[in-house]
């Protein structure tokens, strides 16, 4: 086949430490075709732009442009902006693909025609803690049925990690919506699915994910993954499942369970099976792992649960007002 060339786009914000490997690794994909890298850089902390415009004055494969809002849905639209080819990978400022993961997207893109394609997000750990909730993020009871979690059989999916997008696709629904801080990928594949193209799910895409370092930074990350998944569900109706209901029904029931156990002891019930439930699935997900992790993946599982529940409960009716989605919608009632 012939290869197209292939844009690679990177959001970065505050990458200092990890932004000359990862722009490394993807120029040395074993990809036949021509590639760039944009790098959308936002307002960093650390020497973030400095590390960004050494690359790009080293090699006339990189470019750089500003994102001054810092955030990762905008970068992403000024970088495609910027970008040239008809194909466009979005890839984040940490990320360790494999060293075939272009050539086998491109291949199923044209395999399968679909407008974007994606793989496995392969939550990988160094310490306890991390490898405990790497197992928690690659089972059913952590994340539900996603295959980009779990893996699974190839197809079309609802979203991917990341994705290799067709410039087509981008253009017709318009990029990223920028309202969107959290479930961005979600929003516009969803979107991408709405006007007639496929999203498909290759397993043989795989990119190490680092999950977060400690419990504080776990719960606040799935606190936003569910008040902004909320949002998703208010603005494009029916795409709510049980899958995304199960946690804050979890949490709802764990709180009025300890609470109504205060009158009534046997409402304690609640929340011990919901302890033994998360107990006993943690037990197949510790195989291979060192003892340290063992009592850690029940820990990770429940502050998973119920971080996703509480912002999935709590998310303010107003997040996400300022969407392309609830303008048109508002728009729509006006007129």
């Amino acid at each position: 086949m012939s290869w197209p060339p292939v844009s690679v786009v990177m959001p970065v914000l505050n990458e200092e430490r990890h932004l000359a490997a990862a722009v490394e690794h993807v120029l040395a994909q074993e990809y036949p075709g021509e590639l760039e890298v944009v790098l959308g850089v936002g307002p960093s902390a650390d020497r973030t732009r400095e590390v960004a415009d050494g690359l790009a004055a080293a090699d006339p494969r990189v470019k750089v442009v500003d994102n001054p809002t810092g955030r990762t849905p905008a970068g992403l639209n000024a970088a495609i902006g910027a970008s040239s080819h008809d194909i466009v990978a979005r890839i984040d400022g940490h990320a360790m693909m494999p060293s075939d993961y272009l050539r086998v997207a491109v291949e199923t893109l044209e395999e399968t025609g679909a407008d974007n394609v994606g793989g496995i997000m392969a939550a990988e750990g160094t310490t306890p803690w991390e490898q405990a909730v790497a197992a928690a993020m690659t089972s059913r009871i952590g994340v539900g049925n996603a295959r980009f979690h779990t893996g699974g059989e190839g197809g079309p999916a609802d979203t991917v990690y990341l994705g290799v997008f067709r410039r087509s696709a981008l253009e017709r629904v318009g990029g990223y919506d920028e309202a969107f801080l959290r479930a961005q990928d979600w929003e516009m594949n969803h979107r991408i699915r709405e006007s007639g193209g496929v999203v498909w799910f290759q397993p043989r895409m795989r990119v190490s994910y680092r999950p977060r370092r400690n419990v504080g930074l776990l719960a606040k990350q799935y606190f936003h993954y569910g008040r902004w998944r909320r949002v998703v569900a208010r603005q494009h109706k029916g795409t709510i499942n049980l899958r995304y209901l199960a946690p804050p029904v979890a949490l709802t029931g764990v709180v009025l369970g300890l609470l109504g156990g205060l009158l009534w002891w046997p409402l304690w019930l609640v929340p011990a099976a919901y302890l033994a439930l998360v107990a006993a699935a943690s037990l197949p997900l510790g195989r291979g792992l060192p003892a340290a992790s063992l009592p850690l993946i029940p820990v990770a599982l429940a502050t998973m649960h119920m971080s996703w529940g509480a912002g999935f409960i709590t998310s303010p009716p107003g997040l996400g007002s300022d969407s392309r989605t609830a303008q048109a919608s508002r728009g729509a009632e006006a007129s």
